[in-house]
């Protein structure tokens, strides 16, 4: 038993000495935030991230300190019971000082943003002059060329629109010179049927004419065939 009793008070002493050296590295980083945050001369948004962080070690702190005093509480030896609470009570006290310390590095930086701001703002008044006055030229220009552009463009929809109308005009001409040309086909096409027709019937006749003479030559030589005939030979 008493072994185990040794054994338990060793391992609430590591516990007790592991939260102080917490509460320690918790107590040096708040004060090295503090002092990033009394030289932080901005943006808002860095000095925003600071106070973060800050809070955030300050709640680690605080729990820690809770830790102890609890520990301090459930020590059975008076004596260390006091030694801790009284530790407990300065780490409360360092960490009220470290946030009165706090208070016044934020009005620092604060005041310190809000110097610069000012002193830009009024290094910013020639220049923002100066803006003007380009700016007001520039847009001079702008215009001008917006302008420019315009009528560029309108010379070339003037343009197109010419164009447009004289291939319009072209293929108007090419419409009716295919139109005349194709009745002139079916004038020509009429003519040669017509043609075809007299040839035809010319040939036809030539024949007639062929088939006469034949008959004709054929009954002269019958004849003559006939007069020789009693001529020469009577008795026949």
């Amino acid at each position: 038993r008493k072994f185990s009793s040794h054994n338990t008070a060793e391992m609430a002493d590591v516990h007790v000495r592991i939260c102080e050296q917490e509460i320690i590295k918790y107590d040096l980083e708040i004060k090295a935030l503090i002092q990033d945050i009394s030289e932080c001369t901005g943006p808002q948004g860095e000095l925003t991230d600071l106070n973060c962080k800050v809070k955030d070690r300050f709640s680690r702190l605080r729990q820690r300190i809770q830790d102890l005093e609890q520990m301090g509480k459930e020590q059975d030896k008076e004596s260390d019971k006091v030694v801790l609470l009284k530790e407990v009570e300065a780490h409360r006290k360092q960490m009220l000082s470290n946030q009165t310390a706090w208070r016044k590095a934020n009005l620092a930086s604060n005041l310190a943003i809000d110097k610069l701001e000012k002193e830009e703002l009024l290094n910013d008044d020639g220049t923002t002059a100066r803006q003007r006055k380009l700016t007001k030229e520039s847009l001079a220009q702008t215009s001008s060329d917006i302008t420019e552009s315009l009528m560029s463009i309108s010379r070339m929809m003037s343009q197109q629109v010419k164009q447009s109308e004289e291939t319009i005009s072209t293929l108007s001409t090419s419409s009716r010179t295919v139109q005349e040309t194709n009745e002139e086909f079916k004038t020509m096409t009429g003519t040669i049927q017509l043609g075809r027709k007299l040839i035809t019937k010319y040939n036809r006749r030539e024949l007639t004419d062929k088939l006469l003479i034949f008959l004709a030559l054929a009954l002269f030589l019958a004849t003559v065939l006939y007069i020789l005939k009693k001529r020469l030979f009577p008795f026949l």
